[in-house]
């Protein structure tokens, strides 16, 4: 999975996320493994609509997720730039409840599958780990780790996917 153009710089490593992102209306840093701040959730957006901003520490939009009103499955959007940049859904013939499917606007294909509502699963291309995201590596309570296994790898995309992933299977499951 190469680099988007205007994306951050390439960095593996862990990221401690707050649970239930959607459900909190303050902003708040999502810090890399020492504890210094990596990325900030702006939850100003989602007072409006399913929708939040993901920024570098500047301040700059890096992601915006929104989930699709109209749609006949769940499906959630990730842009950059104002640009779709993945649509992310349930696997339809998947015999896993648990499985979801992320299409990057290129047509890479990515397979997220795991113990979702845990907080244990991976995010995967071509068989290959790009993140996995574990609640076992932390002692703080409702966060768990986003842990980016390739140097070549986007982190804020694959904690936008993460996020996503984590919602959909919370409304599935009717834990709104």
């Amino acid at each position: 999975m190469q680099q988007s153009p205007g994306g951050p710089p390439p960095h593996s490593g862990k990221y401690v996320v707050r649970d239930r992102i959607f459900g909190i209306g303050d902003d708040y840093w999502i810090d890399d493994e020492h504890g210094r701040h990596a990325f900030l959730v702006d939850a100003k957006a989602l007072r409006l609509r399913e929708t939040f901003e993901l920024k570098d520490t500047e301040r700059r939009v890096l992601i915006t997720i929104r989930k699709k009103m109209l749609s006949l499955r769940d499906t959630m959007t990730i842009e950059r730039d104002d640009q779709p940049l993945a649509t992310i859904k349930r696997k339809r013939l998947s015999l896993l409840r648990n499985h979801y499917r992320v299409e990057l606007v290129d047509g890479t294909e990515l397979d997220v599958s795991g113990k979702i509502l845990d907080r244990e699963f991976a995010i995967e291309y071509d068989g290959e780990l790009l993140a996995e995201i574990s609640r076992r590596w932390l002692t703080v309570r409702d966060t768990y780790a986003v842990n980016v296994v390739r140097d070549d790898a986007d982190p804020p995309l694959l904690i936008a996917i993460a996020v996503c992933v984590i919602r959909l299977a919370e409304r599935e499951h009717g834990d709104d």
